[in-house]
């Protein structure tokens, strides 16, 4: 379908009448009506009343305008993410997960920005169900996430071995907070009898489950990469021989030429993780 005809009806519906999408779209208000009148023809039915006032929709063209504006987003998308700006040679499209854009997103685009200055990068911040649909739609080049999917023509590797530890609030030690930090952890909740998974306290985001601790008290357990630095200042405290559960961090990507960008890339991410850099909110 042109998209043409699709950025015309939504001309006519945001301008109110074919006299004033034929205005902004500086064409005539022949072409406008031969545009909707193809459009109409595509799909077989009728999408305007024209009154004196205006052009109003059928009830089928109320039903094709979420489509109608689905195609031409999904089109400016295309179009943004293929072609590449002037003075970069190619486009890396790469994604992590929220938890994780901070530090590991942004400083792997900050490396490409100063290694790679010739290359444009989309960054994509998502939930990992979102992220590997992408990735497998050939959408994204790599993304950084907790739980992977494998796909034909990519490959996984562990980034790093995170875990979750126990902390609370030297000042006030309750309530207990439980995180919901996915179905892996959750298992090995299940295998502890210190899982407080009936707290009256839940959050499904870690960073502002820290938050509350921080500022109300309470306790409950965190990625040690994002506490170790309210441990060094004394602001959150260890609780002493507390379980532990494993969080590692994976790295998919599509598997690239060698010598390409996307290898080049993802060895500096791997370098930037191997620095090591203290995680905040």
């Amino acid at each position: 379908m042109d998209i043409v005809l699709i950025r015309t009806f939504l001309e006519v519906i945001q301008s109110g009448s074919f006299i004033r999408a034929s205005e902004q779209l500086h064409v005539t208000q022949t072409a406008v009506t031969g545009r909707i009148q193809t459009l109409e023809e595509s799909l077989g039915c009728r999408l305007f009343i024209r009154k004196r006032s205006g052009a109003i929709l059928t009830p089928e063209g109320e039903r094709f305008l979420p489509y109608a504006t689905s195609l031409n987003t999904t089109w400016a998308q295309a179009r943004q993410r293929i072609t590449v700006p002037e003075g970069h040679v190619e486009r890396l499209r790469i994604g992590s997960e929220t938890t994780l854009w901070n530090p590991l997103l942004t400083q792997w685009t900050a490396w490409l920005k100063t290694e790679l200055p010739e290359v444009a990068v989309d960054s994509m911040i998502a939930e990992a169900p979102d992220l590997n649909d992408a990735l497998e739609q050939g959408q994204l080049d790599a993304v950084i996430l907790h739980r992977p999917n494998y796909h034909a023509g990519c490959q996984v590797e562990q980034l790093l071995e995170e875990k979750l530890m126990r902390v609370q609030n030297p000042e006030q030690s309750k309530p207990d907070v439980y995180i919901d930090w996915g179905p892996d952890v959750e298992k090995q909740y299940m295998a502890s009898a210190t899982s407080p998974r009936q707290c009256a306290y839940t959050f499904n985001f870690g960073p502002a489950a820290l938050q509350f601790l921080l500022s109300v008290g309470g306790n409950g357990w965190f990625r040690s990469r994002v506490v170790q630095p309210y441990l060094d200042s004394g602001k959150l405290v260890r609780i002493p021989d507390a379980d532990e559960y494993t969080y590692p961090v994976f790295l998919v990507y599509r598997t690239p030429e060698a010598g390409s960008s996307l290898e080049r890339a993802l060895t500096g991410l791997r370098d930037v993780t191997a620095a090591d850099t203290p995680w905040h909110l």
